[in-house]
């Protein structure tokens, strides 16, 4: 038989506004995919391996069970995919698709080349997309459903992960820049608890869950600067909680702040309104910054404010993107500013420029054999 091959190429994320926020239902959040990419390479084979490039881990073995992938390695690294193989390759056991041999290997170019360091483009959501759609492709056809895409990734996602809005997950499985309103971690974990169909998970109305593409105003354009520390979302996330829970009506003006904010901006999207998109970007940034001293936590850093501020001085405006604390900002400019310049001044402050634009295609298949 004809021995197949395919690369999955999908891109990663960053946060625009609504961070946080988008933690409770209804709240809304703008993402957008960027053009850095996870490549995820399947193939036909004579037995089960998986490689992580990155990691130096190459050619482990694996077998599917009733219980789940089982690897040879316990290393705490292939986590993310081992949960993303259990989740798909039941769904396709739930379908009667007969699985055949393969291996899956990986490579990522979201997270800095020399270093390692993470810019938080969010990689493992893109790893995981990537291996969902990996498997999908092959065993199922061309062009899987971006939604049965989604669901499956963000499952296995909230199974490893425990937590987590699924924004990241959305930007890799759609591209573009998007609307999103969160599914609830916690009502799918309840949900899972209640349901081991994947298929019946998957069907099932998710009814929190909102994803609209929207696009950003014609005449803006975004620059992204690193501040060259990664942050820690998990512990970032935990303090704003542990704030909701002792002083709930400090948190309650936040999310109000934050709707309020993420309104200006669609607003200032739809009728190409630049001040008012700029204005909608502050006042986010206000509210985050705001938000992190109530919860004693430095979620604008002062890199993150000084990012702002210069972008603030070429006109335009700029905020953290995602959970703060370090990793990225990204700041919006009126198109007939040079990015080189608000880049320049980032240099001088020790910001490092980093060359991302809005990637308008989700996960799909690059290559194939």
């Amino acid at each position: 038989m004809l021995k197949r091959q395919m690369t999955i190429k999908t891109p990663g994320k960053l946060m625009v506004a609504g961070e946080f926020a988008v933690l409770e239902p209804y709240h809304r959040l703008v993402v957008m995919a960027v053009d850095r990419f996870v490549y995820c390479t399947i193939k036909d084979h004579d037995k089960n391996e998986l490689s992580l490039n990155d990691f130096d881990l190459t050619h482990l073995h694996w077998e599917y069970t009733e219980s789940g992938v089982k690897f040879n390695c316990t290393d705490a690294r292939i986590h993310f995919v081992k949960d993303a193989m259990t989740t798909t390759l039941t769904y396709l056991q739930e379908q009667s698709i007969s699985i055949r041999p393969f291996s899956l290997s990986i490579k990522s170019e979201l997270d800095d080349k020399e270093t390692g360091a993470k810019y938080g483009l969010g990689s493992s959501a893109a790893v995981v997309t990537s291996v969902v759609n990996a498997i999908l492709t092959m065993f199922v056809g061309n062009n899987p459903s971006r939604k049965l895409i989604f669901k499956l990734a963000a499952i296995s996602h909230i199974r490893t992960q425990g937590n987590g809005s699924g924004a990241d997950i959305a930007a890799s499985t759609y591209g573009g820049v998007l609307l999103y309103a969160s599914f609830q971690a916690d009502w799918l974990k309840k949900e899972l608890k209640k349901e081991t169909s994947m298929t019946k998970m998957v069907k099932k109305d998710w009814e929190f869950l909102s994803i609209k593409k929207i696009d950003f105003p014609d005449e803006v354009q975004s620059c992204i600067g690193w501040t060259g520390s990664p942050a820690s979302t998990a512990n970032l996330v935990q303090q704003i909680s542990k704030l909701k829970e002792e002083n709930r009506k400090q948190y309650e003006m936040f999310l109000r702040k934050s709707e309020h904010a993420v309104n200006l901006i669609l607003s200032g999207m739809k009728s190409d309104d630049l001040k008012e998109f700029f204005e909608g970007i502050t006042e986010n940034r206000k509210a985050l910054a705001e938000i992190g001293k109530h919860a004693k936590v430095e979620i604008e850093t002062e890199k993150l404010y000084k990012l702002s501020k210069e972008a603030e001085r070429f006109g335009g405006a700029g905020k953290l993107s995602g959970a703060g604390g370090g990793d990225c900002g990204i700041a919006f400019l009126p198109r007939h500013v040079f990015c080189e310049d608000l880049y320049k001044a980032w240099s001088d402050i020790g910001i490092q420029p980093l060359q991302l634009n809005v990637c308008r295609h989700g996960s799909q298949r690059e290559h194939f054999e």
